[in-house]
């Protein structure tokens, strides 16, 4: 094994329990999120772009997507599938997150992946989303993406992929502990509660079944940094 191979085998491990340790404890210092503000956006992006393609993918069209600026985001579509469509938003996210935590391991591959987010979150902010503030933050994240890819050191631009990948999974998970709360204690309109509307079961059934199969994801993708790190 290569030098520099077998220092990315060591980094690789130790920067996702560090980034799994700091993404976990800044949730107990305030104002903490602050400094974690980026990568909940860039999960708000994902989600509402897994609404939007759900919707394209099913001959539906997309009428508006918009991105709040306290992390919520909502995606107006009409035709499609609205079951496919409903569904999208929470497994995108933590579908995303769990390959993203796969590919956060080969520290070899680190600009590119970053890049590639980029271009994602630019895509999807010029070709869909609606709104004046969700152009200029999508804009400003994939500006701020392509500087971690290029402007830091590579050692430091692995560290921020793991912590990027972390913050998916984190807030993929935490985003759908929030529903399973709002499904039960309230009215509020949810993707859940729209479902629950459409087949008459409980939104509380459609939420802890999304939070079963995004496990699943989540398995598949830890499971996919170990093999990564054996061969």
């Amino acid at each position: 094994m290569e030098p520099a191979t077998r220092r990315h085998d060591l980094t690789s491990p130790a920067f996702l329990v560090v980034a799994s340790v700091v993404s976990i404890a800044i949730w107990y210092v305030p104002y903490g999120w602050l400094a974690l503000y980026p990568c909940r956006m860039f999960v708000t992006f994902i989600h509402e772009a897994g609404h939007a393609i759900a919707a394209i993918v099913t001959q539906g069209t997309v009428e508006e997507m918009i991105i709040h600026p306290d992390g919520s985001g909502e995606t107006l579509t009409r035709g499609g599938l609205p079951f496919l469509i409903a569904s999208a938003g929470y497994l995108t996210s933590a579908a995303y997150g769990a390959g993203l935590l796969a590919l956060s391991r080969n520290g070899h591959r680190t600009r590119q992946v970053l890049t590639w987010n980029a271009g994602l979150i630019l895509a999807v902010t010029f070709f869909l989303t609606s709104n004046l503030f969700g152009w200029i933050f999508g804009i400003g994240l994939s500006a701020g993406l392509i500087w971690v890819a290029i402007g830091v050191s590579e050692r430091w631009a692995h560290f921020l992929l793991n912590l990027l990948a972390v913050q998916c999974c984190l807030n993929a998970f935490f985003d759908l502990r929030t529903l399973l709360w709002i499904s039960q204690t309230t009215n509020l309109h949810s993707d859940a509660k729209l479902l629950e509307t459409m087949t008459l079961l409980p939104a509380s059934v459609w939420t802890i079944g999304w939070g079963t199969l995004s496990l699943c994801f989540w398995a598949a993708g830890l499971w996919n940094y170990a093999r990564l790190g054996r061969q």
